[in-house]
């Protein structure tokens, strides 16, 4: 009988701390043939470790972020569903070379399928919306966007993005600022 409120004690702590572990769910990378999937629902905190908001101002904690994507055959698509964020506002996107931490800049540079030799990455030749993963949007009045973006290259095991960053502004494309989208506003880690 002593044995019943042990093993009860225990699936309560399993539950309990599967519940309060993360901030969302996150499908693991899937590959089938010749294709990879990642999924991720998030709600953005300022201490989760998979959707972290920087800016609160512009990112508020509680807001929503879900992002799918598909690569293989030539191709990689992803697409970035945001809710909650402040309404009819700019925001710029990108996926990033690594997984979000603390400090926003631990995310690194933006991934690039033709990595540009120089850093930070402001040639248009490089940064562009071609070669990296852009993904801007405007929030309606109710705090929500959707937006889609499709490259003519796939990831590999070697080279895939770990993160989407939201930016403060739509991204630049003039010589010397292209690919800028002013400060990193929230993060979310991510299985490409």
């Amino acid at each position: 009988m002593r044995a019943f409120p042990v093993y009860a004690a225990s699936a309560l702590v399993l539950v309990a701390l599967t519940s309060c572990s993360g901030q969302g769910t996150s499908e693991p990378t899937e590959t089938t043939g010749d294709t990879r999937n990642a999924a991720v629902a998030v709600t953005f905190a300022p201490d989760s470790k998979d959707a972290i908001t920087h800016l609160p101002g512009l990112v508020p904690p509680g807001a929503t972020a879900k992002i799918t994507s598909t690569s293989g055959g030539g191709r990689s698509t992803v697409t970035l569903e945001v809710a909650g964020l402040v309404s009819d506002r700019h925001y710029g996107a990108h996926a990033h070379t690594k997984a979000c931490g603390p400090a926003a800049t631990d995310s690194g540079p933006h991934f690039q399928h033709e990595k540009d030799p120089v850093s930070p990455s402001v040639d248009p030749a490089y940064a562009n919306p071609q070669n990296e993963i852009w993904l801007d949007f405007t929030t309606d009045a109710r705090g929500r966007a959707s937006t889609t973006s499709t490259m003519d290259w796939e990831f590999t095991d070697q080279a895939h993005p770990a993160s989407v960053v939201v930016h403060a502004n739509h991204t630049a494309t003039e010589p010397g600022k292209a690919g800028t989208a002013g400060d990193r506003a929230a993060c979310v880690s991510v299985s490409f």
